[in-house]
């Protein structure tokens, strides 16, 4: 039997599937901690600039803070000449995240994903509490691209085990609650932080849910679809009959039938070289990165142009997670439509997202009215959230399971580009008032319809190899059945030698 029928034969998405996709799925509420970190602990209060001159004309400054407030900017005085720094922080972690992205992305499709899970979770514990601990802003700086780095390793390979533990079929349910998850780790985090006002002690306390969710890590098993994928049978049929143990089903024998590349002769030729040169991931790689810069760009983007300083700051950045939660129904709803698809609903979400950007600049900004420019341009936020929440499901649909983590890896990476450019893209406003909300509006409908190149993959097969995403989706379920009609006729062959 090939490996879906396994899936429906162990449980899909039974009691010990929900168990360990629970633990993956808490993950993300540590490591929004982690991304928003430098949002509270790098608050600015508003402080006094003192010039004291000495004898001889000399002169120093002396900063007071007028308010009560413990963050690095307090600890180490960053402000004026030196507020870079607390930028140059967080941007820090995201250069992290980029270079986690493509280094471990490709070596957990090579030597496995729980042995890069854990290492790259373990070192990102340490790290940050090395980030709670540092003496000096350039050792804190160190620790947060270190974070950053296995940070960018452990989320990857923890979105795939999300997957790969269940049936394709909850692939886009699993991927959609990761992603809610950790908007709602968003908002969670503004509430310690509003508890906990020592940025050592806040940093301390967001590092803890990690330690806690290490030890349930290590129990989890390796994926069963990459023990497949590189044509390790007998182990890949011993995760199985485990799950299906576990998930009350008894023991069951499994005998799962070896295709085209799933010998482990193909492991050393997957890597990031077969995007380049395969014909099909080619392609879909080009559009894919793409579409992953254009919903960086956008999502970050909207959020820095349409924040408000205004009020508490912890409010602003629940906010900021909980005005995503909206757009994740709407993407299990559409996705799993036929007439919709993965496909459709990726490219009409991003043209939306532009389209709202466009009208928030036609609409004139009133106060007394519910349509004004900026509820549009929230509404652009939402929908470039379902279009992110989309693209993470269909990309991993995309991809075979042995080049899976490192495809993935590479759209991260543009991601991330997406990210470093979209503080930039508000400051245009100096061209000209409606410059940047134009440049949202190109960049989310020209994704949007390079969307509609790619395949669509709902109740299709997932190719394991490279060699099955060359032959038709046909061919493969046509050979499926072959196999299991000529096992059926040998059975019954050896029933009648036997009688």
């Amino acid at each position: 039997m090939d490996l879906e029928e396994a899936f429906q034969l162990v449980g899909e998405f039974d009691g010990h599937q929900k168990r360990m996709v629970a633990v993956l799925v808490l993950l993300q509420i540590y490591m929004a901690c982690q991304c928003m970190f430098i949002v509270l602990i790098g608050a600015v209060p508003e402080y006094q600039l003192e010039v004291i001159t000495q004898s001889g004309g000399d002169f120093t400054h002396t900063v007071t803070f007028t308010k009560d407030v413990s963050s690095i900017v307090t600890e180490w005085h960053l402000v004026k000449q030196e507020a870079y720094k607390v930028s140059l922080a967080g941007s820090l972690f995201f250069v992290g995240v980029l270079v986690g992205n493509v280094l471990f992305g490709p070596l957990s499709d090579k030597i496995g994903r729980k042995p890069i899970f854990l290492i790259t979770l373990f070192f990102e514990i340490i790290f940050a509490y090395g980030s709670a601990l540092a003496p000096s802003y350039e050792l804190f700086a160190l620790s947060r691209l270190m974070v950053g780095m296995m940070n960018g390793g452990m989320a990857l390979v923890c979105f795939i085990l999300s997957q790969e533990y269940v049936g394709k079929a909850y692939w886009a349910l699993t991927g959609t609650i990761t992603n809610m998850t950790f908007a709602v780790g968003i908002a969670l985090f503004a509430l310690l932080g509003y508890y906990v006002r020592s940025w050592r002690n806040l940093a301390m306390a967001a590092n803890c849910p990690g330690v806690l969710l290490f030890l349930f890590c290590i129990m989890l098993p390796e994926s069963p679809r990459w023990l497949y994928s590189q044509g390790r049978m007998a182990q890949a049929e011993k995760v199985l009959q485990d799950f299906a143990c576990r998930n009350g089903k008894g023991s069951v024998t499994l005998k799962l039938r070896k295709t085209p590349g799933t010998t482990g002769t193909e492991t050393p030729n997957a890597g990031l070289l077969q995007l380049v040169r395969h014909r099909v991931l080619r392609c879909r790689t080009v559009v894919l990165m793409y579409v992953w810069y254009a919903c960086s760009l956008v999502y970050y983007g909207l959020t820095m142009n349409a924040s408000d300083d205004k009020g508490s700051l912890y409010f602003t950045v629940a906010m900021y997670g909980l005005v995503e939660l909206p757009a994740y129904p709407l993407c299990i709803y559409f996705i799993n439509k036929p007439w919709s698809g993965r496909r459709k609903s990726l490219a009409s979400f991003l043209i939306l997202a532009g389209l709202c950007c466009l009208l928030s600049v036609v609409v004139p900004v009133q106060a007394d009215s519910v349509v004004s420019g900026s509820s549009f341009a929230l509404l652009g936020k939402l929908m470039v959230s379902a279009a992110f929440n989309i693209v993470y499901v269909y990309t991993s649909e995309l991809y075979p399971t042995v080049i899976r983590n490192a495809g993935l890896g590479v759209c991260s990476m543009s991601c991330r580009v997406g990210g470093i450019l979209a503080p930039f893209v508000p400051s245009m406003k100096v061209l000209h008032a409606s410059m940047p909300f134009m440049v949202f509006c190109l960049t989310g409908v020209s994704a949007g319809a390079m969307g509609l190149l790619l395949p669509e993959t709902l109740n299709k097969p997932v190719a394991e190899t490279l060699e099955e995403l060359s032959a038709p989706a046909y061919q493969r379920i046509l050979d499926t059945q072959v196999h299991l009609l000529a096992d059926e006729q040998l059975s019954k062959r050896r029933g009648s030698e036997s009688e």
